[in-house]
């Protein structure tokens, strides 16, 4: 079978639809119809869907732009294949602007003096495996099953936006260009160091190895965050005013991934499934504030977490049951009563 050969027109004309549908999708007044009409549009051709992908990756990076970047005044017209509606918010409007200013040669070159866009772009991800990558400065990063991060590399800083999972940084050092991870609503801000970022949902965790971090847990606050120095961790979540610091010791098992294994060193379930949920297509529930108080330990093989959810009640004093959105859920075995 002969595979069809694209003009440059009908490339063209293809990248312009998956921005408008890029458009449509996040736009708030997107109908059903329009996004079943963008399903027939995606699975037509398999390069719809390529440059579909590509398109939301260019969104992704639009959502990390400075908002001068990204929304001049006056808006500007986005390039689309249709009218973009007039409800449409000013900050589709932005990224409208941001998918068109990222596809221009010359608006990116001065975007890049400006520190507005980025020169160099990596998205990186680990399923199945732990996966070591080197980004575009020379940093090393480990990657923990299922997470997904991005690197931009901007002419002021170098930054991750962690959008899942868990990585650790060995970060070339370069005291002009400070390297930032972005996780949550919060931020980890360096020059060169070793440190590892652990996130869940809401929850981000900090460890760090070698050298020192600012850590804020909300980066629209003021200043740069609290100090971390070596043998330190900071914990937030999303809404904290400051993260909450804390010393590491040599038995914390907080790294025990790199090895490929879940440390769990007798603690409440309510502190350990998101630990273990971190591995889990369909995360463990807990059934109230008592499961949750029951004690949990053991080393565990983090490619073989699936396992383990079936076999909690043998080693814990639980039942298992389902709520109405399949997650299976945890709940603890009724006290006997003691014998008169």
């Amino acid at each position: 079978m002969t595979e069809h050969t694209y003009s440059e027109a009908e490339y063209d004309a293809i990248t312009d639809a998956a921005a408008h549908w890029c458009m449509r999708l996040h736009a708030e007044d997107c109908t059903e119809a329009e996004r079943q009409a963008f399903e027939l549009w995606r699975d037509a051709d398999p390069l719809h869907a390529f440059e579909y992908d590509a398109m939301l990756d260019i969104w992704d990076v639009a959502e990390h732009l400075p908002r001068s970047a990204i929304a001049p005044d006056p808006a500007p017209t986005p390039v689309a294949i249709m009218p973009v509606k007039p409800t449409t918010s000013w900050r589709t409007w932005g990224m409208a602007a941001a998918i068109t200013v990222l596809a221009l040669p010359v608006a990116a070159y001065s975007g890049w003096n400006l520190g507005w866009l980025p020169n160099a772009y990596q998205h990186v991800q680990a399923q199945d495996s732990v996966r070591l990558v080197t980004l575009e400065d020379g940093t090393q990063v480990q990657l923990n099953l299922g997470t997904d991060l991005t690197y931009l590399n901007f002419k002021d800083q170098r930054r991750v936006i962690l959008k899942k999972g868990e990585a650790f940084f060995t970060v070339s050092h370069d005291t002009r260009h400070p390297f930032i991870v972005k996780a949550a609503k919060g931020q980890v801000r360096v020059t060169g160091t070793r440190f590892n970022v652990w996130m869940y949902d809401d929850q981000v965790r900090v460890n760090l190895v070698e050298g020192s971090v600012l850590v804020t847990s909300n980066d629209t606050l003021p200043g740069d965050g609290l100090r971390l120095t070596a043998g330190m961790q900071a914990g937030y979540r999303d809404g904290d005013f400051s993260p909450q610091i804390s010393q590491t010791y040599a038995t914390d098992n907080a790294l025990a991934w790199l090895s490929g294994k879940l440390v769990l060193d007798n603690l409440p379930l309510s502190e350990a499934l998101p630990l273990i949920n971190r591995y889990l297509a369909n995360p463990v529930m807990i059934a109230d504030q008592g499961t949750g108080r029951l004690r949990i330990g053991g080393i565990y093989n983090i490619n073989e977490m699936k396992r383990l959810v079936p076999s909690l009640p043998k080693v814990l004093p639980v039942y298992l049951t389902q709520n109405k959105d399949g997650n299976p859920v945890l709940n603890a075995l009724p006290q006997q009563p003691p014998k008169s």
